[in-house]
């Protein structure tokens, strides 16, 4: 009899100990459902940051931008190199090292 209820003790307290640790990831997953909908609007907030750099960079880097740029008198000292001071590496020498 007292063998009965140590092993029904045993057997219990295993239950219940894994028991626990299944409620505990329930409670874990239950409170990564809570953040989930806010990171969504964190990575759409992101996105969206991303798409406005974007479009400010590629206004930036509009050639007519860039020409109005290069009339200024703070670039005026910034010319076009000749074709003789233009260094080109061959693609087959780049690709050995």
């Amino acid at each position: 009899m007292l063998n009965l209820l140590i092993r029904l003790g045993v057997c219990v307290s295993v239950f219940g100990t894994l028991l626990f640790f299944y409620l505990e990831k329930q409670n874990e997953l239950t409170q990564l459902k809570i953040e989930l909908p806010q990171l969504e609007k964190q990575l759409a907030k992101t996105r969206e940051e991303i798409s406005r750099l974007r479009y400010e960079v590629d206004q930036f880097e509009n050639p007519t931008h860039l020409i109005e740029l290069a009339h200024r008198p703070e670039f005026g000292h910034l010319k076009y190199p000749l074709l003789k001071e233009i260094l080109t590496v061959p693609e087959a020498i780049a690709l050995n090292e």
